[in-house]
């Protein structure tokens, strides 16, 4: 797999840095004022330099007026801990199945409850984020899907994978008044069903519905995989690599694996539901595509896929002419 190198700031010329901040002003000048949606993921979230660029990315568009929002599972950090607890981690479907004391583990590290205080990790990965976002000069406030009631779900009790939920309801009361103060959200995706019990939403899924209810300009997906395969094996071999560390995205459109220059750089939906029957979009990649398209069809303007171990990705793909992933459009 080809990854696009991207040049270090120490390679550039005064000329260079230039030209890169007049090719991004007509963007931030679209984008100001409006609502971005960054679901994080992957060897973004493990890797200390690719968390950092992330962070860095947010706090610059929120700096120049972009209104973004950041929504995050846990799969590494999930995994660390169900091993030091003895529990093996189990996927049906590209979902993790979720037994009592699998959701217990999946509370402790995603969202911040008396459970996790007591247990010592305290709301370990949303926390984190918001502090790293705060260091680096933005302002963040980190919240579950259980707070202001913004998620709730229903069990998905027919496929037997245990606490896990697909999202029914947003209320993105709470999140709107966030961001209309000046706040960069940072939700974890627990959610809760009409009976309290807390609920794993898939990562994707969620923030594809946030982005919905907030009526948001973009969602972008960020994941370790270049894009939709051509060969479904090959993607197969995808998702092995994303359920290795808990991948819940995926960030471009190949048609071949090996060679990065023959990613789609925009679909429709049209033809995403055209390459799902042809079998290019297939396994894991389904769901994902799935999620975009069902957040341009209740109003986002854009949906983008794209590789989180790029530096710089999401500034990348939002304010440069040619981009780094795939974006979907209507």
């Amino acid at each position: 797999m080809v990854l696009v190198p991207v040049p270090s700031v120490a390679d550039l010329t005064n000329l260079d840095r230039v030209s890169i901040l007049a090719e991004a002003l007509p963007y931030m000048q679209r984008f100001a004022g409006k609502t971005i949606v960054v679901k994080y993921g992957g060897a973004a979230m493990k890797d200390p330099t690719l968390k950092a660029g992330v962070i860095t990315d947010l706090v610059l568009l929120w700096t120049v007026g972009i209104r973004p929002v950041l929504v995050h599972g846990g799969g590494p950090e999930i995994n660390s801990w169900l091993g030091k607890l003895g529990i093996q981690p189990e996927f049906k479907g590209g979902l993790r199945v979720t037994d009592a004391d699998t959701m217990e583990v999946v509370e402790m590290v995603l969202a911040d409850t008396m459970e996790v205080v007591e247990m010592v990790l305290g709301g370990r990965v949303n926390k984190s984020l918001v502090s790293l976002i705060q260091q680096s000069g933005g302002k963040a406030v980190g919240l579950s899907g259980k707070d202001g009631d913004l998620l709730r779900a229903r069990q998905m009790v027919e496929k037997d994978i245990g606490f896990v939920g697909e999202v029914t309801r947003v209320d993105a009361t709470l999140l709107r008044s966030l961001v209309n103060s000046g706040y960069i959200p940072v939700v974890a995706t627990v959610a809760t069903d009409e009976t309290g019990q807390a609920l794993n939403v898939n990562a994707d899924t969620a923030a594809g519905e946030i982005a919905a209810a907030l009526q948001a300009e973009e969602l972008i997906l960020m994941t370790d995989v270049p894009g939709v395969l051509k060969d479904k094996d090959d993607i197969a071999a995808a998702l092995q690599a994303e359920k290795l560390i808990l991948m819940t995205d995926v960030p471009g459109v190949l048609k071949d694996k090996d060679d990065v220059a023959t990613k789609f750089a925009s679909l429709n939906i049209r033809e995403c539901r055209q390459l799902t029957e042809d079998g290019i979009i297939a396994g894991g990649m389904i769901p994902k595509v799935q999620c975009c398209i069902r957040c341009l069809s209740q109003g986002v303007t854009a949906a983008h896929i794209i590789d989180g171990r790029s530096r710089h990705s999401v500034l990348m793909e939002l304010l440069t002419d040619e981009g780094v992933g795939t974006m979907i459009t209507g």
